[in-house]
């Protein structure tokens, strides 16, 4: 549990980090856009009050403290399944689980919603939404975990 708690603590950091860096310093909360290398990279202020797409994104403030709820209960219960695996691939792809989560989480404590601000299109197609590396950070744990599940029981 002490590597996931480890992965964990690296995400939350390059999360916030980086949020602050681009909509802080860089102050894309007022410029809304800086283009990177367009088209592959942009960085586009969006603002989620929501989860994946805007979606229960009603405004309602007690939305915003249900879904910090259910983020802590999420990290709380990732935390407790991770007392199962040893391996560092177990360890990373749930540390980066409840890593993006808690850096969600403070978004929401400090803005009242997560900022969002990675656009990346390619190819002729336009992605007209935006993300961050928390959510990036658990999609990469979810999917490891699905992709490599046979792999962590034999290492568990």
């Amino acid at each position: 549990m002490g590597k996931t708690l480890i992965i964990a603590l690296v995400t939350f950091l390059l999360d916030q980090i980086s949020k602050w860096y681009v909509v802080e310093y860089l102050d894309l909360k007022t410029k809304l856009a800086i283009d990177v290398l367009p088209p592959l990279l942009n960085f586009r202020m969006a603002w989620n009050a929501g989860i994946n797409f805007g979606l229960f994104s009603n405004g309602a403030e007690t939305m915003r403290w249900v879904l910090i709820a259910v983020a802590l209960i999420v990290s709380l219960a990732v935390i407790w399944y991770a007392r199962k695996f040893n391996g560092w691939l177990a360890a990373l792809f749930l540390g980066c689980i409840v890593g993006g989560a808690l850096g969600n989480i403070v978004d929401r404590i400090m803005y009242g919603a997560v900022a969002d601000f990675l656009n990346m299109s390619c190819c002729g197609i336009n992605n007209p939404f935006s993300f961050n590396i928390a959510d990036a950070t658990i999609f990469i744990g979810a999917f490891g975990l699905i992709l490599f599940s046979d792999k962590l029981k034999k290492s568990a």
